[in-house]
């Protein structure tokens, strides 16, 4: 009886079958039909000069050219959806809790004015509040500003959790922040506790806590802003140094594991500020995980891992009971690195105009690739296998001068790499200094990697080129709740910065292809090679958004006539490849919105941030330009958040952005006039139909830029003196070149 139940599953693997017969149709439909587009082209370019007559040469070569990497971006896509699967988890099979393998949670902050810190206090309360034993997890928290008021935070949020803690295990709590605990609609009790009197005692005298907790540290930072300001006008303040000066250091704030209110246990709540010069690089989140895996290893040594951003709350705390169903699965248990779960947000508008949801990626890319070796690491919400990180370094019996050499000169922590070691706080301020990873492979062969701002791709994607696989875990219930921008200049600046990463990666030596076929499957490199090149969007987005309709002008034909066999090919592509979308995003959840507002950021993103992630990714491949990390804006702006849950872009965004898109609106615009004139007074609609659709379609999808121009009053709307710049020029270069052609 006892050899049954252990061999009883933790987790389960179904394949999507009807998906995987859809998509693998939908691929040799496609792909037959690129084909034809392919020989279409070649046949042209192949035919004698004197029969091409009308034909210009150069937008021909230019849009080949684009459906050419069109197809090739069309091919890597595919890889995702070759065999999409979904998983099942049954943590009610999982040992005793004494038996379960401890947790370190590393959560990362690194700016307060971007980050506030009340959301950082929430992250940790709703860490510290898992459904895991108390004794066996451990909460660290990066602080790279060094701030006073968030090492302050982060102790009245110890002070807080006395009362919480107990309070959502008592009743069942499932929403253990308490930000939307105390916001949320629905009663978040477990029903047998929800209409007992004693729960609504204790959850008003928990609300009383609460609010003193979140006052006291207003009142703090209203202290600090004065401070601030008096140092400003040189005006002499006592408690200037308390707020000025940086705090650098490793603090345990609650040491003790047993709590003085109700003798309740508490997890170890660990305050990290690592040391920074100027004069040292110190590679943004991939160097702050580090040192917390270093300090973290000579404190409580968790061979397990749970890597939250600061503002990605537990939303559920049954994520790590979750997670171990598969960590502690002894079919896969060997060779699993990560367990992924979906980004997902709580502040995401109806039809989601910015497509935060990510849903391509988190609810059809993912199920793909972890139907192949597993997905990709995506930043936060991954338990991690603390050994993936440090390969042959942690193995028993290596030669000491050989670990030093890898992981640094502390043998206090090469000893704790064989075995659970409990250190002074010496050891951790050392690990965590700027100088101790020099001459080390921290950052190259151990722990997260620094050769990317995106290390968590870089770093999932080595881990799954030395033999890692990963299992991609999505609940019913969002595990991990986030807050997703709101604005357009924000969801920009935060693409161009990932889509910089990303491409980086596919021009140097992480190129996917130079790890296939040796290292990883076949179609586990071409969704990773998607995931690098997928930036080269803006190549052929922004020659078709161009050159068909400029050609559309002066009357030169790009695409086959109405009466030509191949006309057929190309309106099948189009139409494949958004009837293929919107059943995605149908099978989804998603709604027709859902799906012209995914058309319309991706159109937008393509012709801005794609552009300058390119251009970003080769400046610093040439060492033009260094790479530089900014955190995004977390703060709530009413007036934002009002455009955005109305469904209205906010335009304030800046021109690097902006103007691109007014350019490509206008030129479009000025050429589907042209088109119109062209067709139907001369009589070239068998000619140019695709052409002049082309423009329709992209000015139809891109209204909202016209209406921000033209129709809307609020602050939201397009600047006339962002526009008049922009469009002015762009209609005396368009009738110029009207001009030049019909001469």
């Amino acid at each position: 009886m006892e050899g049954r139940e252990k061999r009883v599953p933790l987790n389960s693997l179904h394949v999507q079958k009807l998906l995987l017969i859809v998509n693998r149709l939908h691929v040799l439909l496609h792909s037959t039909a690129l084909a034809f587009m392919i020989y279409y082209r070649v046949c042209f370019l192949l035919q004698p000069t004197e029969t091409r007559e009308g034909h210009e040469l150069l937008p021909w070569l230019l849009v080949s050219a684009s459906e050419v990497i069109l197809s090739f971006l069309w091919v890597l896509d595919q890889a995702f959806r070759w065999r999409p699967v979904s998983r099942s988890v049954f943590p009610e099979r999982l040992p005793e809790d004494h038996k379960l393998s401890p947790i370190d949670v590393f959560i990362c902050t690194a700016d307060p004015t971007k980050e506030p810190t009340l959301d950082v206090m929430n992250t940790v309360l709703s860490s510290m509040a898992l459904d895991y034993p108390t004794n066996k997890l451990h909460v660290y928290l990066s602080d790279d500003a060094g701030s006073p008021l968030t090492l302050h935070g982060m102790r009245e949020a110890c002070k807080f959790a006395r009362w919480w803690l107990p309070f959502c295990r008592r009743y069942k709590i499932n929403n253990r922040c308490p930000k939307a605990y105390f916001s949320a609609l629905e009663d978040n009790a477990h029903a047998d506790f929800s209409r007992s009197s004693l729960y609504v005692a204790d959850k008003h005298t928990i609300k009383i806590q609460d609010t003193v907790t979140r006052g006291s540290f207003s009142n703090l930072v209203a202290l600090a802003e004065l401070v601030v300001l008096l140092d400003r006008l040189n005006v002499v303040c006592r408690f200037e140094y308390d707020f000025l000066l940086h705090i650098r250091g490793v603090i345990v704030i609650q040491e003790s594991m047993i709590d003085d209110v109700e003798n309740v246990k508490m997890p170890l709540l660990v305050y990290v500020s690592r040391e920074k010069k100027a004069s040292h690089p110190h590679h943004f989140k991939a160097g702050a995980l580090n040192v917390l895996l270093r300090v973290s290893w000579v404190i409580s040594n968790s061979p397990y891992i749970l890597v939250l951003d600061c503002d990605m709350f537990c939303n559920d705390p049954s994520s790590a009971r979750y997670a171990m169903c598969f960590h502690l699965d002894p079919k896969i248990s060997s060779s699993l690195s990560f367990v992924q779960f979906p980004q997902k947000f709580h502040n995401i508008s109806k039809n989601d105009i910015y497509d935060s949801r990510l849903r391509s990626l988190f609810t059809l890319q993912w199920q793909g690739m972890d139907g192949i070796m597993g997905p990709a690491m995506s930043g936060t919400g991954f338990y991690i296998k603390r050994a993936s990180l440090f390969g042959n370094c942690a193995s028993k019996g290596s030669d000491l001068l050989q670990q030093k050499h890898h992981v640094g000169s502390s043998n206090e922590f090469i000893g704790s790499l064989d075995r659970n070691y409990t250190s002074d706080l010496e050891e951790p301020h050392f690990l965590a200094s700027c100088n101790y990873e020099i001459g080390t492979k921290w950052g190259e062969e151990v722990g997260f990697l620094y050769d990317s701002v995106v290390e968590d791709y870089l770093t999932g994607f080595m881990l799954h080129s030395n033999g890692w696989s990963s299992v991609f875990c999505e609940p019913s219930r969002p595990q991990f709740l986030g807050k997703a921008t709101t604005n357009l200049n924000d969801v920009l600046i935060q693409a161009t910065r990932w889509y910089s990463g990303l491409f980086e990666n596919g021009i140097n030596r992480f190129c996917p292809f130079m790890y296939w076929p040796t290292r990883m499957p076949f179609l586990q490199c071409l969704c990773f090679a998607w995931l690098t090149y997928f930036p080269l969007y803006c190549v052929p987005l922004w020659c078709l958004a161009t050159v068909p309709q400029l050609s559309l002008l002066n009357g030169i034909p790009l695409y086959p006539k109405v009466s030509d066999p191949f006309f057929i090919v190309f309106v099948f592509i189009f139409l494949s490849a958004l009837v293929k979308h919107l059943l995605e995003v149908s099978l989804t959840g998603g709604t027709l919105h859902n799906w012209i507002n995914e058309q319309r950021i991706w159109m937008m993103k393509s012709v801005t941030c794609h552009l300058h992630g390119c251009l970003d990714a080769l400046l610093k491949k040439f060492g033009i330009r260094e790479a530089t990390f900014v955190p995004t804006n977390k703060l709530e702006d009413d007036e934002q958040n009002l455009l955005y849950q109305m469904d209205k872009y906010d335009f304030r965004a800046s021109n690097i952005f902006i103007a691109p898109m007014l350019f490509l609106i206008t030129v479009n615009i000025y050429c589907l006039v042209g088109g119109v004139y062209r067709v139907f007074l001369v009589g070239d609609c068998d000619k140019l139909f695709i052409q002049l659709f082309l423009a329709v379609f992209i000015v139809t999808v891109n209204y909202p830029l016209i209406e921000g121009l033209l129709v809307r009053k609020d602050k939201g709307r397009i600047s006339k003196l962002v526009a008049i710049p922009v469009i002015l020029p762009t209609l005396a270069l368009l009738a110029f070149f009207n001009l030049l052609g019909n001469a």
